[in-house]
């Protein structure tokens, strides 16, 4: 089977430089000092918060296609923070996963809870660029990045107020880990190939570095897989999918928290 990140980040590549080429980072940097705005914290979000749910908007997948092709962030946002979402994460790539700048953008003039950019971040530019669109937090991989980039963006992200995610899916991964890393987050999806299997984060909770908060992702279509992985030790969990495949996401989301605490 083909590689399906290298396959997203060589387009990822060329992407980037195309934007570079449009909007220089001279102009991003001029969008946020006029804006003067204040990030939020994702970490004190999730440590705060009952559920530790960040609600994912996305509209396709390269696993599962399509999901919600006509979903409106303008509706759905909203409706995941009433819900109690403790954070926003908003696709951002267009071409694999339906999304855009305009999402989050939009996601950021309605809600008050912490955004994250969810990306394949391969360079510096997309940070910036985070910052602009109004985003609290960054999304690092660490299959996409050598250990090093991974810790010299995270040191850039946090240069411009961003928190860093960084996810993994294996041990080894772990060497991407620094001081600038404020959740780490166990992908229960391989990136390689996009199979799914969440005892992922059970194998690797204990291997976990307790600085940063953990969270979990992918594969918690069951609110009782999540709320196995909360006695396991994790304090969040990003989902999408579970929400994103109903009619109606932000009512999808009260029901999946409320399962996931009393069931």
């Amino acid at each position: 089977m083909a590689d399906i990140l290298d396959t997203i980040l060589a387009a990822k590549r060329l992407e980037v430089e195309r934007a570079r080429a449009a909007v220089p980072v001279a102009d991003l940097e001029a969008q946020i000092e006029a804006a003067g705005r204040k990030t939020l914290s994702l970490r004190g979000a999730l440590e705060a918060s009952g559920s530790g749910v960040i609600a994912e908007f996305k509209r396709k997948s390269p696993s599962k296609g399509w999901i919600h092709p006509d979903a409106r962030v303008e509706e759905i946002a909203p409706a995941y923070a009433a819900a109690g979402a403790a954070g926003l994460s908003v696709l951002t790539d267009g071409g694999f996963f339906g999304g855009s700048a305009d999402d989050l953008r939009s996601a950021r003039a309605l809600v008050d809870i912490p955004v994250l950019r969810k990306e394949f971040v391969v360079d510096e530019y997309q940070l910036v660029e985070a910052r602009a669109m109004g985003a609290d937090a960054v999304l690092l991989i660490a299959a996409a990045l050598k250990p090093s980039e991974a810790r010299r963006l995270a040191a850039k992200a946090h240069e411009l107020g961003l928190e860093v995610l960084l996810e993994i899916h294996s041990e080894p991964e772990l060497d991407a880990f620094g001081v600038d890393v404020d959740i780490i987050g166990v992908n229960n999806r391989d990136l390689k190939v996009f199979k799914t299997d969440p005892e992922a984060s059970v194998r690797l909770f204990e291997k976990l570095p307790s600085e940063a908060l953990p969270i979990t992702e992918s594969g918690l279509t069951d609110p009782a897989v999540a709320a196995g992985l909360r006695k396991t030790g994790y304090r969040g969990f990003l989902v999408g999918e579970a929400l994103m495949s109903k009619e109606d996401p932000g009512m999808a989301l009260r029901t999946y928290i409320w399962r996931m605490t009393y069931e």
